[in-house]
């Protein structure tokens, strides 16, 4: 025999025993004969070279325009969301797009039950059923409890959940959390630049290129710069960040991503306009209360991150997730309080407070499933270790021309900035401390099929949270040692088929004696039981269509254990179980058809507080900046395969400013716009129109005396491209 002959025998020999190779590897190899080929005993058979190619398991598309079919966020599992009992929303990329949204406050715009606080006009500060929040932020599951302002440019989601979700996340989210999911190496090879300019000399520049060097390695960076003004006169802000990642899958069971992130938000710290009788003060949205050209805030955040995810097989997989951060915050502001009784004149106070913050996080989890006679279970169980070192210290502002003592200044109320001199010292009240945090934590979770038409999530989780706190001005120590234990139950009924579901559901939270931002603790308070927060819900979840689903939930949460300060004397202190919010959510997101995508939804709040906590919170007082109804819904149409067209509304009704509930921002409708056009297949020009009737309106408070003014008529244009 030709040694050809030997070589293609060998060949026909090795194509027989492949399909072999492949039952026991997974691997699946493409190869047959030809079709007329034959062999019979003694027949030698020449064969074509037989092409070996291993097709690494594609996941379904569980995102289709608006609407999110899965989450991983609410317990840690891929779970369909109608197999979740809770409300939660799910802002995907292509609302994020859509929208144009960059910031904490554009995502919830369209989430029922969830508004958005001033924040000092320094951070973030959500408000979830009457609680507002500055610490409840989460990246990739693990805590981002700093107070700063977040961008969305390295951003792949935003999962908003409502109620207590202690049992997965730990102290805290009383009320609800915010997760933002970032853009990691994914083999996706996106390469996308995206350029936008608009109203108010707004310029800002994005980029995401992610790419396969091959099927072991992906390499992503992520990117933004911006520079823009504000109609709030003498605003301007600066930021930029980058965040690059990189993803190696030594095998198909094993996969490990590191990323590294460093942001700077350089802005100015606006705390909007005073009141009086009972309303904000009129003037021109534009006008500046204090001094804008001394009220700066900046924050820079360095973040390590690496995640470890290992598929056993059988149903057990093990995931480990780090994040290290350090945080360097600084703002000061000179900024207006109460208008005198004549009503010509604001008085105007200032301070300034840095803030730095080093958190190590390290969680690890493990789901496996198992099998006990008739019911199918998905376990979880894990633990966490969190450590987090805190300064803080701030100075008051004195307004040395009037006085070496003097805190506080009246200027015009027609001419609200003062331009004089402020020297900035401590004074006997202002912080000057260092705290050390430590978490550890376990848990245990069990999601269980019953039968065709029942479901059950249980779970619990152990925390040992323990703070030491030092006050540097006097050198007190003071120290709180919380065993907390927060449970979480859930059961769902699907009576006609799985499109369809009712839903129970349970949760606790506490926030500790040292606050959500582990900034505050005394003698008097250290061995007080921490703030507790118990959620009861009751809702349904219907997919009308496989595209369009919506929700309903009924809910109660109770703020048990709250510090209460006697009206009459405020030397005399207590626990009560003060405040209470009972609300209904209506929400519906997805694709009505291919062309036509909507998200909103219908939220109705009462939140009291049920017994005075103090002289400014007295009961039967409705809870700050909670508007007893909101509505919103956006609308994508696509006209033609270039062209589409965007419309949404947003409506709130009146609302308090404080808890004293003296100062009223008056409802409002506002409409926003956008047009789309596909240039060509990689080239998308889009514009953003906010307030499209350039409604008059005050979009959040911090008091009586901090109240933003909403923004008139914005226009915003953007290029993107792909390539």
């Amino acid at each position: 025999m030709s040694n050809k002959n030997s070589s293609t025998k060998a060949k026909w020999r090795l194509g027989a025993l492949l399909p072999l190779g492949a039952a026991l590897s997974g691997v699946t190899f493409a190869a047959e004969p030809p079709a007329d080929t034959t062999a019979s005993e003694g027949q030698e058979v020449i064969m074509e070279d037989v092409k070996v190619k291993a097709n690494r398991e594609k996941k379904a598309n569980l995102v289709k325009g608006y609407q999110a079919k899965t989450n991983t966020t609410a317990v840690k599992t891929d779970t369909k969301l109608i197999d979740l009992p809770q409300s939660l929303t799910v802002i995907t990329q292509d609302l994020i797009k859509d929208q144009n949204m960059q910031s904490i406050a554009d995502t919830i715009r369209y989430v029922p039950g969830v508004g958005i606080a001033q924040g000092e006009g320094n951070r973030d500060t959500p408000i979830f059923r009457g609680n507002s929040s500055t610490s409840d932020m989460y990246v990739d599951g693990i805590r981002d409890d700093v107070q700063y302002f977040r961008d969305l440019y390295n951003i792949e989601r935003v999962d908003v959940l409502k109620g207590p979700n202690a049992m997965v996340f730990g102290r805290g989210g009383s009320g609800g959390l915010i997760n933002r999911a970032t853009k990691m190496a994914d083999w996706s090879n996106t390469h996308e630049m995206n350029v936008q300019f608009g109203s108010f000399d707004k310029y800002r520049l994005t980029g995401d290129f992610d790419h396969a060097i091959n099927d072991s390695f992906a390499v992503r960076l992520t990117s933004m710069w911006e520079n823009s003004r504000s109609y709030r006169e003498g605003f301007d802000a600066g930021r930029w960040g980058v965040n690059p990642t990189v993803s190696w899958r030594p095998s198909d069971q094993t996969k490990v991503t590191l990323g590294y992130e460093h942001y700077e938000d350089d802005r100015v710290a606006d705390r909007g306009i005073s009141s009086f009788r009972g309303r904000p003060v009129k003037t021109d949205a534009s006008t500046f209360f204090g001094d804008p050209d001394r009220s700066p805030t900046g924050t820079t955040v360095d973040s390590f991150n690496a995640v470890l995810d290992h598929d056993f097989g059988g149903g057990v997989s093990v995931r480990n997730r780090t994040r290290y951060a350090i945080y360097d915050k600084f703002y000061q502001n000179i900024f207006p309080g109460a208008v005198n009784a004549a009503g010509n004149q604001v008085a105007i106070s200032a301070y300034n407070d840095k803030n730095q913050r080093e958190n190590f996080f390290n969680q690890t989890d493990l789901t496996f499933a198992l099998d006990t006679g008739p019911f199918k279970h998905k376990f979880l169980t894990g633990m966490e270790f969190g450590y987090q070192e805190t300064d803080n210290f701030r100075n008051t502002g004195y307004f040395t021309d009037i006085g070496l003592n003097a805190t506080s200044v009246n200027v015009s109320l027609a001419d609200p900035i003062y331009k004089g001199n402020i020297a900035f010292r401590q004074s006997a009240s202002d912080a000057n401390n260092h705290g050390v945090a430590t978490t550890a934590a376990g848990y245990v979770q069990d999601q269980i099929q019953l039968g065709k038409h029942w479901q059950a999530i249980m779970g619990v989780r152990y925390d040992r949270f323990e703070v030491d706190f030092r006050n540097n001005r006097n050198g007190q120590n003071f120290a709180t040692n919380d065993d907390l234990v927060s449970p979480r139950g859930g059961l769902i009924f699907k009576p006609f088929s799985d499109d369809f579901s009712l839903y129970a559901n349970y949760s606790i939270a506490y926030v500790p004696r040292a606050g959500e931002q582990l900034a505050s603790l005394a003698v008097s308070n250290q061995a007080l039981k921490p703030e507790e927060f118990r959620n009861y819900e009751l809702g349904a979840k219907w997919d009308i269509t496989p595209d369009l689903s919506t929700t309903l939930a009924f809910f109660q949460l109770d703020r048990l254990n709250a510090l209460a300060t006697d009206p009459n004397n405020s030397a005399v202190s207590f626990l009560v179980d003060g405040q209470r919010t009972r609300g209904i959510e209506l929400g519906l997101s997805g694709n009505i058809t291919d062309a036509w995508k909507v998200i909103g939804g219908y939220a109705y709040q009462n939140a009291e507080i049920t017994k005075s906590l103090s002289a400014s919170a007295l009961a039967g007082a409705t809870l700050a900046q909670v508007p007893e109804h909101t509505f919103s819904l956006w609308n994508r149409y696509d006209i033609t395969q270039q062209w589409g067209v965007g419309l949404g509304s947003i409506y709130r009704s009146k609302m308090y400013a404080a808890t004293n509930n003296t100062v009223t921002l008056p409802g409002f409708l506002r409409f926003d716009a956008a047009v789309y056009y596909k240039a060509t297949k990689n080239i998308q020009l889009q514009v953003n129109i906010e307030n499209l009737l350039d409604k008059e309106y005050y979009a959040s408070a911090h008091n009586n005396n901090n109240i933003t003014p909403g923004s008139p008529i914005a226009i915003n244009g953007g290029v993107s491209i792909k390539f």
